[in-house]
């Protein structure tokens, strides 16, 4: 009985506290109406261009490391380990 009364003790703090603050939030006075598509938009577009300088910050890193460290690059030469043949690895 006691865990059933707890569960609904919760449910109707989930219940009564948004509606409250759907009273305290309309004000006395008419004000500045917001248009959310605006907004929504005005987000969209601004997470997009973050999206765009990221993405191109990346590719030109991936392509300057590519053709920095390709094998037919002039000053491209062996390691010592490369020249010797060991790798490291179990023989």
């Amino acid at each position: 009985m006691r865990d059933l009364l707890g569960i609904f003790l919760v449910l109707a703090v989930l219940v009564i506290i948004p509606s409250v603050e759907y009273v305290f939030a309309q004000a006395d006075e008419p004000g500045e109406y917001i248009d959310r598509r605006v907004l929504i938009w005005n987000l969209f577009f601004r997470m997009m261009t973050v999206a765009f300088v990221v993405g191109a910050v990346v590719s030109g890193t991936m392509i300057w490391l590519c053709w920095r460290f390709r094998e037919s690059h002039p000053k491209a030469t062996p390691t010592a380990y490369e020249k010797a043949g060991d790798w490291g690895g179990p023989a």
